[in-house]
């Protein structure tokens, strides 16, 4: 068993000032998943008539993204390729004092404590991220398309971004580059994608500029702290479609 000092962000509201409140917890297994630990610190908190820590979570299995913390000094903490409720306590030991903050990003207001507002990724993907299908009743079947393996391999592995805005928070600039490169090549890669091919990267690069986002910084820390790996590769892409629709005017 182990015993922590937790230093929480805590925040009332978007509105209030926030500040690291220094949290001590004992009898913590290297079992338990990072977010079961912050379980027991809110039981501990609620039994106490303290105010519990805000946090995000859903599925707790690496799906859904919305476990998005920054644990020292890291989006998702210290492991490589999973989310903060796939990270195990065994990746901390005893004594260990550990930071926990919310995203920081202009674009990702705090709602509270360790929850942002990351409703612009959703407006960048209602910007473009859809395809048209003729619903007349002669549709075509999408397996009767012929794809190129590689083509559809790469669109699947672009597809696999969750959209937690790791990306974001590990960039400098706070940029969502990756997010929305990764939203745009999961079409520009198959022929169902070719319709809005234009208006898609040039409608969802202008409302990523208009949430607030910033430039790409080229360093690569975004991929690094990627939950699921997506490559930088899909930023080249997303330049080149932009590039290509830009000329088309």
């Amino acid at each position: 068993m182990m015993n922590l000092t937790l230093k929480i962000w805590r925040q009332k509201n978007a509105n209030e000032k926030g500040k690291i409140v220094d949290y001590p917890v004992s009898g913590i297994s290297p079992d338990m998943s990072f977010l079961e630990m912050l379980d027991v610190l809110n039981q501990e908190l609620i039994e106490k008539g303290k105010e519990p820590v805000a946090f995000d979570h859903d599925c707790r299995e690496g799906i859904c993204g919305t476990c998005s913390l920054y644990i020292n000094g890291r989006a998702h903490g210290p492991a490589t390729k999973i989310t903060a409720c796939q990270l195990h306590m065994r990746s901390f030991k005893d004594g260990d004092t550990i930071y926990i903050e919310p995203w920081r990003a202009k674009a990702f207001p705090v709602v509270k404590d360790l929850i942002v507002d990351r409703s612009s990724f959703d407006r960048i993907q209602q910007a473009g991220g859809f395809i048209s299908v003729n619903t007349s009743g002669n549709t075509q079947d999408a397996n009767a398309i012929p794809i190129e393996k590689e083509h559809a391999d790469k669109a699947f592995d672009a597809a696999t971004c969750i959209g937690c805005g790791a990306c974001v928070a590990s960039c400098k600039n706070s940029s969502a580059m990756l997010f929305v490169s990764a939203k745009v090549s999961q079409f520009a890669l198959l022929p169902q994608g070719q319709v809005e091919a234009t208006d898609r990267v040039m409608n969802m690069v202008k409302q990523m500029d208009e949430e607030g986002f910033g430039n790409c910084t080229n360093t690569g820390a975004c991929e690094v702290e990627c939950p699921k790996g997506i490559s930088l590769e899909n930023i080249a892409r997303m330049n080149r479609e932009y590039l290509t629709a830009s000329l088309k005017g």
